[in-house]
């Protein structure tokens, strides 16, 4: 079946038009109308391969557990998303970093005995390992530093000169991080096409790339692109505190991982910044 008769048939409506939308790393994006009025986002991936049924399930475990503002999802499978139609755009008030603190604050006090997650997941449309571990510091070590610059490496993106000073910079870690007090719920890409406000509040966290880490590396991701400003850390450190040396240090330093993702993903201009980071500590 093509995508207009797999969703009729798993929503029980025909679709009356579609419009395309911007995303899609894992597949194609629409904005679909049916014949009962409703308004739904349908991602859709022709042929095998397809991990939507990974990004449906990442979308409802957020929902369930933490309730953070996310599409309901009324149909998922490896090559079908359906979700509800979520107004808004990635233009963010103060009111609504505010808000979008208030929700990531929240997120975050979710917590597991563990880090990691119950499968892996999957970031800009990547494999993303989530083996449980008692430590954060290896986690972030072994299954975010390590694997992506591997992966990096071997698509014939990332020097191998540059590989070999972020095996140096690993053996540094647990030095440079410490440990949090308990793993917490992330939303793991939190950059502005992944956010939609209106009228002061966020409609909707999209395209999830969850697990169980330290909420320093959700706060440094929103850094990376500035996401949000000023307004958003205020708030969010009136409901949680973040330890001296996130904004000197560590940011730099988990910010790496999305680096290397973009490194992965596009090469280029992202190997000069993670080799400017890489220098910055000595590696």
């Amino acid at each position: 079946m093509g995508m207009k008769e797999s969703v009729a048939a798993a929503m029980g409506a025909s679709v009356v038009s579609t419009r395309p939308l911007e995303g899609g790393c894992i597949g194609e994006v629409y904005h679909a109308t049916l014949d009962d009025g409703q308004e739904v986002v349908v991602k859709w991936h022709a042929g095998p391969g397809g991990t939507l049924d990974t990004e449906g399930q990442m979308l409802r475990y957020l929902d369930e557990h933490a309730g953070l503002p996310v599409p309901v999802v009324f149909h998922t499978e490896p090559g079908l998303l359906i979700m509800s139609f979520e107004p808004g755009s990635s233009t963010f008030s103060t009111a609504a970093q505010q808000h979008a603190a208030v929700a990531l604050a929240a997120l975050h006090a979710v917590a597991a005995p563990k880090y990691g997650f119950k499968r892996a997941t999957l970031i800009g449309g990547l494999h993303q390992p989530n083996d449980w571990s008692k430590k954060w510091v290896p986690f972030f070590r072994e299954q975010r530093l390590l694997y992506m610059a591997e992966e990096a490496a071997q698509a014939g993106r990332l020097p191998a000169s540059t590989r070999a000073r972020i095996d140096q910079l690993a053996e540094k870690l647990p030095d440079l991080i410490g440990e949090p007090d308990k793993p917490a719920l992330l939303h793991g890409d939190v950059w502005t096409t992944n956010v939609l406000a209106q009228g002061g509040k966020v409609t909707a966290f999209l395209d999830p790339a969850i697990y169980y880490g330290h909420p320093e590396i959700e706060l440094a991701f929103i850094t990376l692109f500035n996401t949000f400003g000023d307004a958003f850390f205020t708030r969010y450190q009136e409901i949680r505190a973040i330890a001296p040396g996130f904004f000197e240090e560590r940011r730099d330093l988990y910010n790496l991982y999305p680096l290397l993702v973009h490194v992965r993903l596009f090469g280029g201009g992202y190997v000069h910044s993670v080799e400017q980071t890489l220098s910055r500590f000595g590696c």
